[in-house]
């Protein structure tokens, strides 16, 4: 690429824009609840599994290598035995755990006014029975 030639600034409504993968990486099921539970201190694996209900070990262990790879995650893998791994947030995962930890919390604040909108959507569209 020639110098006159600009990279066009990052856009996650660009389909070839890198965001978007990072972007799915942290907002995905797996990626919000790792780093919400981060967020709070570091987990051994197994911990991290009990503590997020319903992840597969195969997904957190993906979910976890994904998001260090991004540099969101620590992995810190002490030589003793037996093995012991803590994994944690880097200064960068905490920054975007809080981001992730503030819309987890709307919707949790939010879930009442949710189910309300749902109900009024399905019953406007219902079919009327005459």
């Amino acid at each position: 690429m020639s110098v006159s030639q600009k990279v066009p600034a990052p856009s996650v409504n660009r389909v070839e824009c890198p965001s978007r993968l990072v972007l799915e990486h942290v907002t995905s099921r797996w990626g919000v609840l790792v780093l919400a539970a981060l967020l709070e201190r570091s987990y051994r694996f197994s911990e991290l599994r009990r503590h997020i209900g319903g992840v597969s070990e195969k997904m957190l262990a993906q979910t976890l290598q994904t998001l260090e790879r991004d540099g969101f995650v620590h992995r810190d893998a002490k030589p003793v035995i037996p093995p012991r791994v803590d994994y944690s947030l880097t200064p960068m995962g905490k920054k975007v755990a809080e981001q992730v930890w503030a819309l987890t919390k709307w919707v949790e604040n939010n879930l009442d006014d949710v189910f309300t909108a749902r109900e009024t959507y399905d019953r406007l569209r219902q079919p009327s029975s005459t």
